[in-house]
């Protein structure tokens, strides 16, 4: 039985070597967000605002404080829910009607599971998953 033997192509290594520095050089570009600009530890964005209240309604579930995370949940929802009834043609459901029903949705999702918690705390994985 024989082999094929393969000849060294000098320009194989050469074409390998530019090909993963190539990839290498886009590879940073590939994972990253946008860095967006922040004053006292909130994003300076149209988003900020709703992160940090929803980081905060978080934050009080995680201490157990349920009232204190349902009270913040409740000012989330009704600010988001005022800024896009009143937001005008700059609303982000008039601008990009898709991407307001996804945060919409997601947004309920998250306030729900904390304001429906009827006396007892919600499963920490499934509000987890939903922050």
């Amino acid at each position: 039985m024989t082999f094929p033997t393969y000849r060294n192509d000098p320009a194989l290594p050469a074409l390998v070597l530019t090909f993963l520095m190539a990839c290498a050089a886009n590879a940073p570009a590939l994972g990253q967000e946008k860095k967006v600009a922040q004053q006292n530890g909130v994003d300076n964005s149209k988003m900020g605002a709703y992160r940090a209240l929803a980081q905060h309604v978080y934050a009080d579930f995680q201490k157990g404080d349920l009232v204190a995370a349902a009270l913040m949940a409740k000012v989330l929802e009704r600010v988001w829910d005022k800024a896009e009834d009143y937001g005008g043609d700059t609303a982000l459901s008039k601008t990009n009607h898709g991407l307001f029903e996804q945060i919409d949705k997601a947004m309920d999702d998250f306030i729900s599971l904390i304001t429906e918690a009827k006396g007892k705390p919600p499963d920490p994985p499934k509000v987890k998953a939903a922050f």
